[in-house]
């Protein structure tokens, strides 16, 4: 492979496809011609009086019958180029084109110009070698050293062509380094594909389906041009190679694409830009790209941006996410992710969205033994604090904040909106259960609609559940409690030097509500015990276990009924009695998190059985399911919340009255959301240390402003005046 051959003098620009792999009856231009929209009609071939003028202005051409224009040609327009093989060049009119104020003219200039279309009126200047290309209208190429398309392009489609061996396919190696959960690559992936097909790995039907599906969603022939959408700008580059360019896309200072598709249009452009080097992946739509990144084998979704130094590597980066000056090797990451510190690194992770990773976490040891690192799964709102690092394997449920630690050992934490700390001191894990709730309620309330607002896709394809209080979580929370009941159970026994062993589970936890629902300060005597959370045999210390389980209640009841509330607002002819026969269903205690879309257990299922039975057989009929299901999510979840209010107040069949003490709980429950936000809030405002850079209260005022100022403050305000005048019209109703 490293030698240089010999060829003939007029072999460039031809034989594009070798012979054993055109198709009987068709020539090399038979899939460049299905790419193209224009019609052969408008092209005609040079007159002599436009060959001289070319020749004139120093072109050459190995064959100018080969050349076609339109109409309205220009050829002084046409200087200092070589062009082999068949080409033809659109609209050349005197026209200038400008773009952030560069304006270059219309036209080709000191180029090499191999078997290419060109739309009207593009601009190519200094562009050392371009071939086989198709370059849409008003398009501009400035200094580029090359750009070419082999025959045998897949532009970052993991699919491989006629006659290629199976070992040249690209997989990426996401949720660990062993390759054990590969998945192929395509145009038009979401992470909900990408977890599905991960995740489940021994359902072997489910595996080969979804190859052939991935395989058959792409023409395997060779022979296809690679592609530049109409008003692209790429300057100042070195090497494009096998990349499909969607149309509005601006390249500046790239060292090297390859291999790529990179998506874009008129309202969702895409940028990349000095220094980048991208092997091997697909770039979702409104994507930017900057300052020396690297990438190779990777996803990355919409609305996204890798940005100074980021290192992305065999990584799917869901929609919405942003990854700046760090690395980020074998992950699958759900959508809003924010990464943004040069010394962070992520490894061999499945987190599962609206995240952020501090400066200085380290999440992979690597290794902690002879093999390969295995895995960490996050849930939903994972958010590892300074320099915190992690041992695989780990699992932390929803909304896990890491205090700044080294920890030393793997970590199974199943007790969702906790703070996990480190004590080295007592040489203890001691961990907070609902402490978001408690202690943090701005950051908490301000999540949902942080993340619906920065959500700036045109074209939502991954369907994302924002709320943090979920069929997901929810579920997490009734687990919690029970273990929080068990644990407690066991410290009140532990205190009254009784024995447990001949006590079950279920015996546990009563014993636990019962002491749950009685005095606060006897709690606080108990040194209460989790279990099975560290791979260590030092204590993990539960914290403040009583208002834990009594905010784990409130966010129970204010999910249930909140849920309720707006059944009864988008149904104006239903009231609670009627709520009850409509969403009276089982419980589902099950929910997957499907790349960010919650689906329930059984609905998962369903589509992997249909997968692997033929009944689903394309990426787009999966897509279609997911849509499907996500159009009947939000009844789901209120049916979900009505047996969630059944288990809450005990009964299948709740009375009117426990239905109007429900909406009494929860205005002041909002009303306590209210007043968190702000006090939360204020502390930073109130904080001495934080007041002592500036003169005055002044000078802090107009810096800063003031609490009252806070704009998501004023908004949840306004938002619990709303949600109360929705309860006093869902009580007239009843």
């Amino acid at each position: 492979m490293n030698n240089v051959s010999i060829m003939p003098a007029n072999s460039i620009g031809k034989n594009f496809i070798p012979d054993e792999f055109l198709q009987q009856g068709k020539d090399e231009y038979y899939y460049r011609d299905r790419q193209t929209l224009w019609s052969k009609k408008q092209w005609r071939n040079l007159r002599s009086d436009e060959i001289e003028r070319l020749v004139k202005n120093d072109n050459i051409s190995n064959n100018w019958d080969q050349i076609f224009v339109t109409d309205q040609f220009n050829p002084h327009r046409i200087k200092n180029n070589e062009f082999f093989g068949l080409i033809r060049i659109g609209n050349v009119r005197s026209i200038i084109l400008e773009h952030h104020e560069q304006k270059l003219p219309a036209g080709i200039t000191n180029s090499v110009i191999i078997s290419c279309d060109i739309g009207n009126d593009v601009a190519i200047h200094n562009v050392r070698h371009l071939s086989h290309y198709i370059i849409g209208d008003r398009s501009i190429l400035f200094n580029i050293d090359e750009m070419h398309t082999t025959n045998h392009a897949k532009f970052g489609n993991g699919i491989i062509k006629k006659g290629e061996a199976e070992e040249v396919r690209v997989w990426l190696d996401i949720m660990n380094e062993t390759g054990s959960r590969k998945v192929i690559p395509f145009d038009g992936m979401i992470t909900a594909d990408a977890y599905l097909w991960a995740k489940y790995r021994d359902d072997m039907e489910l595996q080969k389906k979804l190859k052939e599906i991935t395989q058959n969603k792409f023409d395997s022939h060779r022979g296809f041009y690679g592609v530049i959408g109409e008003q692209c700008v790429i300057k100042n580059s070195r090497i494009i190679k096998d990349v499909k360019i969607g149309s509005h896309v601006y390249i500046k200072g790239a060292n090297k694409l390859k291999n790529l598709t990179i998506n874009s249009s008129e309202f969702e452009h895409t940028q990349i830009g000095e220094g980048v080097e991208l092997v091997n992946g697909i770039i979702g739509y409104k994507c930017h790209i900057f300052y020396g990144c690297k990438a190779i084998r990777f996803v990355i979704g919409d609305n996204s941006s890798l940005k100074y130094g980021a290192r992305l590597i065999n990584s799917f980066l869901g929609d919405n996410s942003t990854i700046s000056c760090c690395e980020v090797l074998n992950n699958l990451i759900f959508p809003a992710h924010e990464q943004h510190h040069n010394n962070s690194f992520l490894v061999a992770s499945v987190v599962m969205g609206q995240s952020n990773l501090a400066a200085g976490a380290t999440i992979g040891s690597n290794h902690n033994s002879r093999a390969n690192d295995n895995e960490i799964q996050a849930g939903r709102g994972f958010w590892p604090g300074l320099t915190a690092s992690l041992k695989h394997s780990s699992r932390f449920a929803s909304f896990i904040l890491l205090s700044k630690a080294a920890y030393p050992a793997e970590l199974d934490i199943l007790l969702p909106f906790s703070l996990l700390n480190n004590n080295p001191e007592k040489n203890q894990l001691e961990v907070l259960p609902a402490f978001w709730w408690l202690y943090n309620m701005y950051a908490l309330a301000r999540n949902s609609w942080k993340f619906k607002s920065r959500d700036k896709r045109k074209r939502k394809i991954q369907n994302v559940e924002f709320d943090y209080l979920a069929p997901d979580t929810i579920e997490e929370i009734f687990k919690a409690r029970k273990l929080l009941e068990i644990w407690t159970a066991k410290a009140g026994i532990r205190k009254k030097g009784e024995s447990i062993e001949n006590k079950n589970e279920e015996q546990l936890a009563t014993i636990g509500r019962k002491l749950l629902s009685e005095s606060e300060d006897e709690i606080n005597k108990l040194e209460v015990h989790g279990e099975n959370m560290e791979k260590s045999k030092r204590k993990v210390v539960i914290l403040k276990v009583f208002k834990a389980y009594q905010a784990y209640s409130d966010m129970l009841h204010y999910y249930a009924v909140n849920n309720l509330i707006i059944y009864l607002e988008n149904n104006p002819n239903a009231n609670f009695s009627s709520l009850i026969i409509t969403l009276k269903s089982k419980h589902e205690t099950n929910w997957v998190n499907l790349g960010g879309q919650l689906i329930s257990q059984k609905d998962v299922e369903q589509l992997r059985s249909d997968i692997g039975t033929g009944k689903l057989t394309t990426w787009e009929e999966i897509h279609d399911r997911y849509d499907a299901l996500w159009e009947k999510y939000p009844l789901e979840k209120q049916k979900h919340a009505f047996t969630t209010f059944c288990e809450i107040t005990g009964t299948d069949k709740p009375s009117n009255e426990q239905w109007m003490s429900a909406l009494v709980k929860v205005e002041k429950t909002q009303e306590y959301i209210r007043d968190q936000v702000y006090i939360t809030r204020k502390k930073d405002f109130d904080n001495p240390f934080r007041q002592a850079t500036y003169r005055n209260f002044a000078e802090m005022t107009a810096a800063i402003g003031t609490i009252e100022d806070n704009g998501f403050v004023k908004q949840v305000r306004q938002e619990t005046k709303d949600f109360k005048k929705l309860i006093d019209n869902v009580k007239k109703r009843n």
